[in-house]
């Protein structure tokens, strides 16, 4: 059966955060997070460019509870930014919980884009840093390349999944989230909001079937 969305040249696959850390077992977990590997590597195989983002986190990250005296995982501080999740560490450059999938096919990619590298400045899209005005480039080299629709999927839909997602429709991209090729954290109601979020910026919700056929 033919697809639903057909594949073209201006088209990029953007595969978010399948590390270590944000798989079953990792410092911090999406349920089910490996169980879309061998999915986001047939859609790879679609797409004539493909972008994987990596957390790339040094050891006293802003975003890491670690960091500041007397505070603990999912406690909010105010930064120079604005209000910041703490985390538990992870994604800490050059540790195993950094690394990607084993099986995932990143050979298929022409960027591994990592973020969170700012000391100060957390990252949870591809495109620009917590702070709104940070860019990492992603866009001004996929409107270099020629793309014109982004296709998102990974870890997690309500974070990083949604923050690239809805900062790809502000590069003027047309924009899709694969649902069923992500995974969410679902944190007090996080994914319904995000949802939310993306349909007002018209970020389309489809399956890898309309994509693979």
């Amino acid at each position: 059966m033919a697809p639903a969305i057909p594949i073209h040249a201006e088209d990029v696959l953007l595969a978010i955060d399948l590390q270590a850390d944000f798989m079953p077992g990792g410092a911090l977990a999406v349920e089910g997070g490996d169980e879309i590997v061998p999915l986001v590597n047939r859609l790879a195989g679609r797409f004539e460019s493909v972008v994987v983002t990596q957390d790339w986190h040094p050891p006293t990250h802003a975003s890491f509870a670690a960091t500041h005296e007397g505070a603990k995982p999912f406690d909010t501080k105010r930064l120079h930014y604005g209000d910041q999740t703490l985390w538990p560490e992870h994604c800490v450059q050059g540790t195993p919980g950094a690394a990607l999938h084993p099986e995932l096919a990143v050979d298929l990619a022409f960027l591994i884009l990592r973020k969170g590298m700012h000391s100060a400045i957390d990252s949870y899209s591809a495109f620009v840093e917590a702070d709104g005005k940070t860019t990492t480039g992603l866009g001004a080299l996929l409107k270099a390349r020629g793309i014109k629709r982004v296709f998102a999927c990974g870890l997690a839909t309500d974070f990083c999944v949604a923050h690239s997602a809805l900062d790809a429709r502000r590069e003027g991209f047309a924009t899709f989230v694969i649902e069923d090729a992500s995974r969410a954290i679902d944190a007090n109601n996080s994914l319904s909001e995000a949802w939310a979020r993306m349909n007002a910026a018209e970020v389309w919700r489809i399956q890898s079937a309309e994509v693979l056929g």
